[in-house]
Order: structure tokens, then sequence, then C-alpha cells
């Protein structure tokens, strides 16, 4: 893990998204930076240390997966978030848990490869070059056939004419000559290239033909990965190569790919996504609650429910996990589980698997207060979403103090009165309040500032809110 933010850093920015929430902040800040100093410590003592697991209980729409979205953007680190109720027991139709660390190393193998293609795309960039005016330009002793739609009748390369047919060859002093031109014709057309002022011309290059949508292997639930490995050696077994016309700048980017792909060591990118698996690697296992087996409840259901815990349970703990690209140990992973525990409670979850989570965090319901602030406050405020949606009609839209207070209110008291579905509800609001301008202002000929004050928001939202049976259909 690259990052080095310290723990009080990690808040401050998380605090640009997400209000509230200050213990969550904290618990999360200091398991990241953990995960940092145990890379730092000793060797002789750094394999002990295991990860502190977090489980953060609140209501939805609390911000619950955003603390673990923004997370994964700061760590740097292979992130996934995977829902509990996606998995079944061994045994049972359905996806098994082990495919959680095969998908985080497959982000792991994705983003090694981007990582080292940024390295190197410089270089892959004038190999691509090159191929472009090896089509566009070929050499004199190369297919001449190939250049003659590029060049004038009766020309050859060199804007020279033709010899004709049967006449003796030139001295070699000519072919001498002839090399020299064509080097300098290739460098002024390369320095048009790289300018990208031939952008618009097409030329004809191989692809590799996507044959893929034409062979699918299916395989039993619980047999993922012999699947995806009998797909991968069919697949590359019949991978052909299709040519294609497309315009240069489409074409270099095929070609920068093809030779970047060419220019790195897939071994190396396979052991370093292994390593930054099993070093820091973070999964963020929602809606876990619904995994838990209800206290008065027994059979049916609930024993598919515990036998997903079951199976979490080495994951979570420690083992080994076989994938496509190697083995991969899961002992050091971080797990953050969250939910909502309506129902059931996290002393419902089997023992062992709550001992996995020494760290609890309760996030609490969001207030009117904490309403207002999330509509000025983040980075990505729904408000300022909105002022862009309609900059790019050349609308400019603002909201008054007073306004932004009664939307606050308004989604408040529907949370109390219909469903408390957290900040979630200011999406609807907004939606229905801006809905008519959305709609007209494309069409509108003169478009002036537009201002919403309370008396706007009232007018639009005061007889849905207040009518509950309305409110759960439209808010």
């Amino acid at each position: 893990m690259s990052t080095s933010l310290t723990p009080r850093e990690i808040v401050a920015e998380l605090d640009k998204y997400i209000i509230g929430q200050q213990e969550a902040k904290k618990s999360v800040a200091i398991a990241l930076r953990n995960r940092w100093r145990r890379l730092n410590a000793a060797p002789d003592i750094r394999d002990e240390i295991m990860p502190n697991n977090i489980i953060m209980i609140g209501p939805t729409g609390v911000g619950k997966t955003e603390i673990a979205r923004r997370l994964a953007k700061l760590a740097n680190a292979p992130f996934l978030k995977v829902e509990a109720t996606k998995f079944t027991e061994v045994g049972y139709v359905g996806r098994d848990v082990d495919s959680i660390i095969r998908e985080l190393t497959d982000l792991a193998v994705n983003m090694v490869k981007a990582e080292q293609k940024a390295k190197v795309r410089v270089r892959a960039t004038e190999m691509a070059h090159e191929r472009i005016l090896d089509i566009l330009l070929p050499t004199p002793s190369g297919a001449k056939e190939n250049s003659r739609s590029l060049l004038p009748a009766g020309f050859n390369l060199f804007g020279t004419e033709q010899r004709p047919q049967g006449e003796p060859e030139e001295p070699k002093s000519e072919h001498k000559h002839e090399e020299e031109l064509y080097g300098r014709t290739r460098e002024k057309f390369k320095k048009k290239l790289e300018a990208g002022e031939m952008d618009d011309r097409e030329v004809e290059i191989e692809v590799a033909a996507n044959g893929s949508s034409m062979m699918q292997v299916f395989s039993p639930m619980g047999m993922e990965e012999f699947g995806m490995n009998l797909q991968e050696m069919l697949g590359q077994g019949g991978r052909k190569r299709k040519k294609r016309r497309m315009p240069i700048r489409e074409a270099r980017q095929f070609l920068i790919d093809e030779e970047a792909q060419k220019l790195i060591d897939m071994d190396a990118v396979l052991a370093e996504a292994i390593e930054k698996v099993e070093q820091s690697g973070i999964v963020f296992l929602d809606e876990v609650d619904k995994i838990a087996a209800r206290a008065n409840k027994g059979g049916g259901a609930d024993v598919s429910r515990e036998g997903v815990q079951r199976d979490l349970l080495p994951i979570v703990e420690g083992s080994s996990v076989t994938t496509k690209h190697g083995v991969v140990k899961t002992d050091h992973i971080l797990f953050i589980a969250s939910g909502a525990f309506h129902v059931s409670k996290p002393s419902d979850l089997i023992p062992e698997l709550q001992g996995r989570f020494p760290i609890r965090v309760e996030l609490h319901s969001l207030t009117e207060e904490d309403f207002y602030q999330i509509l000025k406050q983040p980075k990505n405020a729904l408000l300022k979403q909105y002022e862009a949606l309609l900059a790019t009609e050349n609308m400019k839209i603002s909201f008054t103090e007073e306004a932004i207070r009664e939307i606050a209110r308004i989604a408040t008291q529907v949370n109390e009165e219909v469903e408390n579905i957290g900040a979630r509800r200011l999406h609807t609001i907004l939606t229905t309040l801006l809905e008519d301008i959305l709609y007209d202002v494309p069409d509108a000929m003169n478009q002036d500032d537009l201002r919403v004050d309370a008396e706007r928001v009232r007018v639009r939202l005061e007889g849905i809110s207040q009518d509950k049976d309305l409110s759960q259909f439209i808010l």
C-alpha cells in the first residue's frame, strides 16, 4: 500500500465527502494506517500482526458504503465491494465465497497491468507510430502494392516517375539514394503523425477477433474456477485476428495497447498483484446482517445463512485460495462488514465469525442539520451536481439558504413518517422538485438564471410530503 496518510489526514479526506459519522471514520482511518504500520514493522513480527476487521452497524443511507468506497481510493490498494446475499453455502446453487478472493485478485492484476502500461506508454506509443508508418510507407523492398492507393498514379513513394517495365535496374548508388529519400519522407510523416495531422486518414490494421461471445463455458455453481480456466484455454486456442479499417486516431489506441502488452512482463505483474492482495487487499462485505440467523427462528433459509457464515470463516481467519493467477493467502486481507441489523443483531452471527470482527462501529441516523450539510458541504454535493448538469444547457441555477433548509426539513419529515432511507431520500426529493425544470430547459428559447427559493420548494413538495399515501409512491 503506497499511502502513508495519518489517521487525521484520512478523516479529513473522508470529511470532504461524508457528513458526520466521526466514530466510523476514526475506526477505518486507524485500520488503514495500521496496514501501513504493519508493512513497515520489523520482518520478524510483521507476519504475526493480524488485521483488525471492522463491522459497521447502522440504518441504510447513512454513509456505510460511501465510507468504504472513499477508503478504497485513499488506500490505493485492491478493493472489492460484495454483497453477502449473493453467496450460498457450498453444495447449494449460487456463488461460493472463494470467488471473493478470485475477483479481488482479478482486480489487482488489472490494477498492476494498468500501472505497468502507464510506465511503458511512451515506448509503446513510439512502436505504435512505427507500425502505422509501416502501413502508410512500406519500405522500398517491401510490398509496393500496398502503397499505390496512397500515391498519385505513375509515381512511387518519393514522388518520382516509376521506371517502365523491362528497363534495367539503376546502379546500386541509386538504391542508396532511394533509401535516403525514404528515410526523409518517413521522418516527415512521423512528425505529422505525432502532431495529429493525420488522425483522420484511414488505415487497415489487424486486431484480435472477439470470438468469446460465441463460446461461453457454463460450469456448475461452485466450480467457477474450473469454468474460467477451461474457457480461457479454449479462447486462447481459437484466438484469431481480423483486418479492420479505421481512422489513425482510433488505430493508434489499438496498437499502443498491443505494444504495451508486449513490453510488460506478465509473470512480474501476477507476482506483484498477488503480493498486493495478500498484503493490502480490502474486502467490503455489505448486507452481512442478511446472512445472520434470526434468534427466534430455526431451519429453512437460516440453515443456508449459517452455512455462508461457516464458509466465510476460513477466508476471514486466513486460508489459501486457488485462483487462475496463483494461490492467494488471505491472512492479512482487511475485511470491513456492514449491515443495518434491523431484524437481526451482530450477536446473531456465529460466535467464531463475530470474533473475527473485533471492532464494531455504530453509525447514527441522519438529522435535519445533517441533511442541510449534505446538500451544501461535500465536494460531490447533490446541489453541485444539479448545477453542473444544468450548466451544460447554459442555465445557472442557485438555491437560497431557506430553500436548502426547507428541502432538509421535508427529507427528515418523510423519513420519519414513511421509511428511513437516510440520505437517499434527498435524491427522490430533488428529482421531484426539479422535474419540470429538467424537462423544459432544453426547449426554452430565452434562459434566465433560475433561483430556487423556499416558496418554490413548499409549493412543489408540501402537498406530497403531507399526504403519507402519496409520499410512499413519489418521495
